[in-house]
């Protein structure tokens, strides 16, 4: 499942790092859309229902629902700031939102993670080693690679933006 997470995410930073039209394609992506992609994490409902179930253990479970449903719920004010005024992009509103977006995901795998770690592996005690089975693999695996992909790309468009705003503010005259 490590791979799966980390393998993405290293070589979408390297082909970033390494590759000027990728950068530049992933610059020109619409962010209203990008942003908007970010209301699918509504799925973290699935894990309190997969907590009520008693497949996931509470721990796990409640931060990353919540924590995926609160950028989800967010998704919308968002997409609404860039389309009123694209210098949005360029807010602390917008910059906070996706730098807590990466952290409730960073935070989520990390639970997850311990959570399998240090699971005594008791009879009917819960864990998360139903993520590690499709379909729920899934997540950690595509998903929350996916959307740190994306929230970096909306941390990069915004830096851009935030240039471009600054490059035409007028130059006061010290005196």
């Amino acid at each position: 499942m490590a791979l799966g997470f980390s393998a993405p995410l290293l070589l979408f930073f390297a082909w970033l790092r390494l590759s000027r039209s990728f950068r530049e394609f992933i610059l020109s992506l619409d962010l209203r859309l990008i942003t908007g992609m970010q209301a699918w994490r509504w799925e973290g409902f699935g894990f309190l229902a997969l907590y009520a179930n008693h497949v996931l253990p509470a721990g796990f479970a409640i931060t990353a629902g919540l924590g995926d449903m609160a950028v989800a719920f967010a998704a919308p004010w968002m997409v609404r700031g860039l389309i009123r005024r694209p210098e949005f992009a360029a807010s602390a509103a917008f910059v906070r939102w996706n730098v807590l977006g990466i952290l409730d995901l960073v935070v989520a795998v990390s639970l997850g993670a311990i959570s399998a770690t240090l699971a005594a592996a008791h009879p009917g005690e819960l864990n998360t080693t139903p993520m590690a089975t499709l379909p729920l693999i899934l997540i950690p695996a595509f998903q929350v690679p996916l959307f740190i992909m994306l929230h970096a790309t909306a941390l990069m468009q915004s830096r851009q933006m935030a240039r471009e705003v600054a490059g035409r503010l007028p130059v006061q005259a010290s005196g």
